[in-house]
């Protein structure tokens, strides 16, 4: 019997809502897999509702319940993904963390979302930017970054698709087989979001470029959500990067329409949704993460 991969999931928690590894382990376990996850921050809920209160682990909590694990030999995973990470002594216990579980199993994949910032603003303190240029890029399997986390990444600027590919390029030459920009700024449509996945695998590399629709309305946790996802189909079509991407995103769309559906529905004809009524719809579409039906265009360009 094949063994069930098993994920070790190092982002944030809230008690109510979804961003973190509320947002990534249901998806994970409808898709097949086996999820233990370490909360790097529990909430109440996402920071930007009016009150957020809870607790935040600091890299001595976060050594503690590793080392539990080594102890009674359950650090043997398939994959690990970390999301948000606040401090550099965090980061840097993490990386010590990538390399031990490297080590007990050579072929883990390390899936790293950069979370960083956007549109030019930092989320982070900036003394975590040489962390991840410097210790967690060469470790990483597969990145996840925006178009902006991705230029503070490699010192470049990106305002054409030149830019995107060299940018790839960079960063590829920096460790990570699968380079994955989430969104762009790119499209010539108002009303139309793009991304590029590039994945070089013995010795080839094969780009794809996505195009969807850009929705009027912000939410919370779809990124932590594009990561789960993006490990599984992964894994499941290795060789078949556009089909890979067809998943992801149409699975994407599929749960933010169905949340911004509902929300507007809760919200009242004429009236703005609030952010609880624009928490992601997972439950609702349990059935879709698990069997997408595809409504995006991908388009392989190299």
């Amino acid at each position: 019997m094949q063994q069930t991969p098993r994920v070790l999931s190092i982002q944030s928690h809230v008690v109510s809502g979804y961003c973190g590894n509320k947002s990534a382990v249901f998806p994970l376990q409808i898709l097949g897999y086996e999820v233990d996850s370490v909360n790097s921050v529990q909430f109440c809920n996402h920071t930007s509702y009016k009150v957020c209160q809870g607790q935040v682990l600091n890299e001595t909590d976060i050594g503690e319940l590793y080392e539990g694990l080594v102890r009674n030999d359950l650090h043997h995973y398939t994959h690990l993904l970390t999301g948000y990470v606040g401090s550099v002594s965090f980061l840097s216990k993490i990386s010590d963390i990538v390399k031990d579980l490297k080590e007990v199993n050579p072929h883990m994949t390390y899936i790293c979302d950069p979370v960083m910032g956007d549109d030019g603003v930092m989320y982070v303190p900036k003394e975590v930017l040489p962390m991840y240029t410097e210790k967690i890029v060469p470790l990483a399997d597969i990145i996840l970054p925006n178009q902006w986390e991705a230029e503070l990444l490699t010192g470049t600027t990106i305002t054409t698709e030149s830019d995107v590919l060299t940018t790839i390029n960079l960063l590829h030459e920096r460790g990570p087989h699968t380079v994955v920009l989430t969104s762009s700024n790119l499209s010539t449509d108002a009303n139309v979001l793009t991304g590029y996945a590039s994945c070089v695998k013995d010795g080839k590399k094969t780009c794809v470029k996505m195009a969807v629709d850009k929705l009027d309305a912000v939410f919370i946790g779809s990124g932590d959500l594009f990561a789960a996802l993006w490990i599984a189909w992964q894994d499941k079509h290795p060789d078949d990067l556009e089909l890979v991407c067809a998943k992801v995103q149409s699975t994407m769309q599929l749960v933010l329409k169905r949340t911004l559906s509902m929300g507007k529905e809760a919200a009242g004809a004429g009236n703005g949704t609030s952010w609880a009524q624009r928490e992601l719809k997972l439950v609702q579409s349990r059935k879709d993460i698990e069997d997408p039906k595809i409504c995006v265009t991908v388009q392989t360009i190299t």
